[in-house]
C-alpha cells in the first residue's frame, strides 16, 4: 500500500489524537496525563503489531519476512517503521504535539536523542525503566517532552536488533530497554 493511502487511512487516528491532545489542554488537565495518555495508544498499537502480525507471521508461522526494505523485498515493516510512519502523519496533520522512537543506540543514526533533554529521557529510561518528564525550548518556543521507556516485547525485536549489522548493541534480551517514545507538546 502507497504511503498517501496510509496517509488517507490514518487521518482519522491523527484528528483524534490532536483533538484528545487540545481538549485536555483546553480542559485544564496536566500535560503529563496527556502525554501518559498518548503514550497508551501509541504503544498499544506498536504492541499490538509487533506481536499479532510481525511476531505471529515471522517467527511463528514463518509465512513472511520483516524487512527494513519492506517495499524491495516484498515483505512486512518493521514496528519501529510502522510507528514512524504513524508519527510522521501525525505530524502532517497537527501541531499540537509531536512523538517519535528514540534510543541511546539506534541502529540508524537519525533515530539517536537530538536534544540533551531527549538524551537525559532516554538516559533515565534505560537506567530507570521508568517515564521521565521534562522542559526545552526549541526555536523559541518552549514544550512539554516526556520520555517513555521503549522495551523489547518480542522476540522478534531481540532477533532484529541483536543481528543487525549496523546495531551498536547486540545483547539485547526480552523485556529490556531499547530506547524510549518522545512525546512533545507546545506549552503556551
Amino acid at each position: 500500500m502507497k504511503r498517501k493511502s496510509l496517509k488517507r487511512l490514518a487521518f482519522g487516528l491523527g484528528a483524534a489524537l490532536t483533538l484528545t491532545a487540545t481538549a485536555a489542554d483546553d480542559a485544564g488537565v496536566p500535560y503529563p496525563q496527556v502525554t501518559d495518555m498518548i503514550y497508551q495508544v501509541v504503544s498499544a498499537d506498536r504492541s499490538v503489531y509487533t506481536r499479532l502480525v510481525v511476531e505471529r507471521l515471522t517467527i511463528d508461522e514463518e509465512a513472511i519476512t520483516a524487512s527494513e526494505h519492506f517495499e524491495d523485498d516484498v515483505a512486512l515493516p518493521l514496528p519501529a517503521q510502522m510507528f514512524r510512519f504513524g508519527a510522521e502523519l501525525v505530524a502532517d496533520e497537527t501541531e499540537d504535539f509531536s512523538y517519535s522512537l528514540l534510543s541511546l543506540h539506534p541502529i540508524n543514526k537519525k533515530n539517536g536523542p537530538g536534544t540533551d533533554l531527549e538524551q537525559q529521557g532516554l538516559q533515565h529510561a534505560l537506567d530507570n525503566e521508568e517515564k521521565f518528564y521534562g522542559e526545552e525550548e526549541l526555536g523559541g518556543q518552549r514544550y512539554f517532552t516526556a520520555v517513555y521507556p521503549d522495551f523489547a516485547v518480542s522476540e522478534a525485536c531481540v532477533d532484529c536488533h541483536n543481528d543487525h549489522k549496523d546495531s551498536p548493541r547486540t545483547d539485547i534480551e526480552l523485556g529490556d530497554v531499547m530506547g524510549g517514545v518522545v512525546i512533545r507538546i507546545p506549552m503556551d
